[in-house]
């Protein structure tokens, strides 16, 4: 195997790390497991549907025109801002400090950058360009959320400090972390940045960046700020622990939530929009920024629909929403209109 390839795959947990992993409430038989029961699997009648599907329609899963970019950048500015740059990665600018969710800038999503699922989207900030963040959050370990170049430039060029699942920062160790910069935790935990408070909540999905699965942990996220909040889901499909933290932790003023790479098939692991909704309103959450759509083709539904149905189930819910443009930066106390920009290149 290349080396670059082996090293996409990650790392093993080992000694204390290991340890932890396997004391973790979570984990039982080798696995992490999910609070409630979910099939992480595609059965073997639907594969072949599924490899037809994934070969037809495909003009209409990408956009027509070029997705409109918007190259925002961040100020120093008090209160609360998010700015989405595609698929599920997006900062958050809280009260003064900079969080980083789920990270990719590489060109496919994949441990290849030959083959996989590719940007329908350039980045619409260079990499480089980023202001300095204080915490990286990473909700889980596949490829089109935990990117190991983005990875190794910001802990090359930022003085973050990386903050993830149970079992991942294996992988961030084998990829050139210091582990004083890595905080690991499991749901429930929480680890303190720059005077915010990051906490680790259950979601419901699966793990793996190779032939094994469910040896690191998945989660939610909660930031908190002395005054302002932010939950993000990560991806996941619906259960009722969204109430649970709600009760706990909310309310948000703002939430990023999974809406798109749905299916009729994996029910359990991805929301269709309107449980995106339903998510929003179980944590008590004030703005809904919709994520996990428009980058990357993993899905055969339309490319548009995850934004429609977002917006159709929003005005029917009283939902308080923002669309932006990939690299829009959000002021959460007074968002855009929406006006449909996606509609316009579909």
């Amino acid at each position: 195997m290349p080396s670059n390839l082996a090293a996409q795959l990650g790392g093993k947990s080992t000694g204390a790390r290991r340890a932890r992993v396997e004391a973790s409430p979570q984990f039982a038989d080798g696995k992490f497991r999910n609070p409630v029961p979910t099939a992480s699997s595609v059965s073997l009648t639907a594969l072949p549907r599924i490899a037809v599907a994934a070969f037809t329609g495909t003009e209409a899963r990408r956009p027509h025109q070029d997705i409109p970019l918007v190259s925002a950048a961040p100020a120093d500015a008090e209160g609360l801002h998010v700015t989405w740059y595609g698929h599920s990665t997006a900062l958050i600018e809280i009260e003064g400090r900079r969080v980083l969710l789920d990270p990719v800038w590489s060109d496919r999503c994949s441990p290849s950058q030959l083959a996989g699922p590719r940007r329908l989207h350039r980045p619409p900030v260079p990499l480089h360009e980023l202001p300095a963040v204080d915490a990286v959050v990473i909700s889980h370990d596949h490829y089109d959320h935990l990117d190991m170049a983005t990875v190794q430039h910001l802990a090359a060029h930022h003085p973050a400090t990386f903050v993830v699942p149970l079992g991942v920062g294996a992988h961030l160790e084998r990829w050139g972390v210091p582990e004083d910069r890595i905080a690991e935790l499991d749901w429930h935990e929480s680890t303190r940045v720059a005077g915010l408070d990051l906490i680790a909540t259950p979601a419901r999905h699966f793990s793996g960046r190779g032939f094994s699965r469910d040896e690191t942990l998945w989660a939610s996220w909660v930031i908190k700020g002395p005054a302002r909040r932010v939950f993000y889901s990560g991806d996941t499909g619906y259960f009722p622990g969204f109430a649970a933290i709600g009760a706990e932790h909310g309310p948000f003023d703002v939430t990023l939530v999974q809406v798109g790479a749905y299916g009729a098939d994996w029910p359990d692991i991805h929301m269709v929009p309107e449980d995106g909704v339903a998510t929003h309103l179980d944590v008590h959450g004030g703005l809904l920024i919709p994520v996990h759509w428009a980058t990357f083709d993993l899905a055969t539904h339309r490319w548009a629909e995850p934004a429609d149905r977002t917006w159709r189930e929003a005005k029917a819910r009283d939902v308080r929403l923002a669309i932006p443009r990939p690299g829009q930066r959000v002021d959460v106390d007074g968002p855009p209109e929406i006006d449909a920009w996606w509609q316009q290149v579909a």
